[in-house]
């Protein structure tokens, strides 16, 4: 059976401990020392074996409370597991929602302009535009229609 020398508030110890747990039995140690230093810290020098038992106690308080928590994230854990299992188990739900859809659909009108004038002339009251004029009018109504639009959807 190996032999660990452990300290603990600045004292050591030899420990028997089974073969393979001479890390965790170091592990425990330096817990334990960590206890007694703050107790040294907090109270001053005192009696060995004093100091072991406020330091064990003082470990064993921080015990039970991580105990405690624990238990309480298993019964969590559980809870969450059954809504889990019943969310994967129900039925799925299917939404139905009715929304309204506006499509609407260009469509070309061709349009007749007359490039040239015509050997008559205009009819009376009325003058021919020049070509560009007209191009312009075209792409002023289009962009006149597209705010139509973005001002319909909100």
């Amino acid at each position: 059976m190996p032999q660990v020398e452990v300290t603990i508030g600045g004292r050591s110890f030899d420990v028997a401990c089974e073969a393979g747990e001479e890390d965790y039995l170091r592990g425990a140690a330096a817990l334990l020392d960590a206890e007694a230093a703050q107790l040294s810290s907090q109270i001053g020098r005192m009696p060995e074996v004093k100091m072991l038992l406020m330091a064990g106690l003082m470990l064993g308080d921080k015990t039970a409370g991580l105990e405690e928590r624990l238990r309480i994230a298993e019964r969590r854990l559980v809870e969450l597991a059954a809504m889990v299992e019943e969310l994967e188990n129900a039925p799925p739900r299917v939404v139905r929602e009715t929304v309204e859809v506006r499509v609407e659909v260009p469509v070309e009108v061709p349009v007749e302009v007359p490039v040239e004038t015509p050997a008559e002339g205009p009819p009376e009251g009325h003058v021919l535009l020049p070509e560009a004029h007209l191009v312009r009018l075209a792409e002023l109504a289009a962009d006149a229609e597209t705010l139509a639009d973005e001002v319909e959807r909100g």
